[in-house]
């Protein structure tokens, strides 16, 4: 009789040991998805920072303004995440834009046209980028949510992660991405 427990604690503990590998294993997949949409995500994010960098010469050759896209100037200084960085791009885009408005001789300078198009070209890529993103953490926040994975996800101290949430870019409150 001890001998037949013995073994069937032995089945139980092996059988909560090959769960608990099954799922951490599952939990890996998702993180390592999620590092990699993050690096593809920045890799954009750095293109767009990069083309905008460029521009600002051109920018303030034309118009005779110093301060032009000053956000995208300092953010070398600063670390920062890529929502953080996302968002100032953004700002700098639509600063692009508003210098191509008010600035039409703008347009016959062909660093800015190819940094026009390239931007433009980059838009429906970060978009993709960011739904790719969110797909993969809502599956991993409802892996790290629902029983009996949470148990998992409370002991490796796994939390939930971030959307980006296509918010509005543009008002003050740059700490409300959704989590």
């Amino acid at each position: 009789m001890e001998y037949e427990t013995i073994l069937l604690i032995f089945v139980i503990i092996c059988f909560i040991l090959i769960w608990f590998l099954i799922t951490y294993n599952k939990f890996q997949t998702y993180i390592i998805r999620i590092n990699e949409a993050e690096a593809n995500i920045d890799s954009v994010l750095r293109k767009r920072y990069d083309l905008l960098s460029k521009v600002s010469k051109v920018i303030e050759e034309n118009t005779k303004s110093n301060d032009v896209l000053k956000q995208i100037k300092d953010m070398k200084s600063i670390n920062l995440s890529n929502f953080e960085v996302d968002r100032i791009v953004m700002d700098g885009i639509n600063e692009f834009s508003i210098y191509k408005e008010k600035y039409p001789k703008l347009k016959d300078n062909e660093l800015f046209v190819k940094t026009d198009i390239e931007l433009t070209s980059s838009d429906a890529e970060i978009i993709s980028l960011k739904k790719y993103y969110n797909d993969i953490i809502t599956e991993y926040n409802k892996y790290a949510r629902i029983f009996p994975s949470r148990i998992v996800s409370f002991i490796l101290r796994y939390k939930q992660k971030v959307y980006f949430d296509g918010k509005d870019m543009n008002d003050d409150n740059i700490k409300d991405f959704k989590i």
